[in-house]
């Protein structure tokens, strides 16, 4: 049985995904709850704003321990993703940087913009697969995503897909159980649904 539950790391995409998830006729649990989330099928970790802040509140959640040792499938989603990462430049003007999961190696970094490549970067941009796996299944490399975001992680070996906004950075990630995307799926019409239902599919 598929039990889903998207850890509540205070993001204002939560409402989203789960309308994104009952339109696939999955109801998720929304929690912070580390028991909770260790029993889940598959457990979604999104993210909107800062690494900071999202960090400072898995920690008061006591989950900063345990979600690197979860091994269902997990999938974090813009910030989500990034939190995955051993680090991330976004951090308070007197820290010099923010800790992550350390679930993947490498550190976060801001994107840099141009008159004609403004950050945030926002809007439809395309995938480049490098590798296949079961999140991208049936996903073209022709096909766009939405993306929202001011920093990005650098291309390495857990890399899955790239997308290029003058440089580029890492759109699909994964090392083991773990996954990540850096677009927003619940906001990428029915290339976002086909990539939430090859998550929900997928049984390690």
């Amino acid at each position: 049985m598929t039990d889903v539950v998207v850890i509540d790391s205070g993001g204002a995409n939560l409402a989203s995904l789960g309308y994104a998830l009952a339109r696939l006729g999955t109801r998720a649990t929304v929690s912070a709850d580390p028991a909770r989330i260790r029993r889940a099928s598959h457990v979604l970790l999104p993210g909107v704003g800062s690494a900071h802040d999202a960090m400072s509140r898995l920690a008061a959640a006591g989950l900063t321990d345990v979600i690197p040792r979860l091994t269902q499938p997990l999938l974090g989603i813009c910030l989500g993703m990034q939190l995955l990462f051993e680090a991330s430049a976004e951090s308070p003007a007197d820290q010099d940087g923010t800790p992550g999961l350390g679930v993947l190696d490498g550190k976060v970094e801001r994107l840099t913009g141009a008159p004609d490549r403004p950050v945030p970067h926002m809007g439809w941009n395309q995938l480049e697969p490098l590798r296949a796996d079961p999140l991208l299944e049936a996903i073209a490399p022709t096909d766009y995503v939405y993306f929202v975001h001011s920093y990005a992680a650098p291309v390495t070996d857990a890399t899955l897909a790239v997308t290029g906004y003058g440089q580029r950075f890492a759109s699909v990630v994964r090392k083991d159980n773990f996954r990540g995307v850096q677009f927003h799926p619940e906001r990428s019409a029915t290339v976002g649904a086909r990539l939430l239902a090859n998550f929900l599919a997928i049984r390690e």
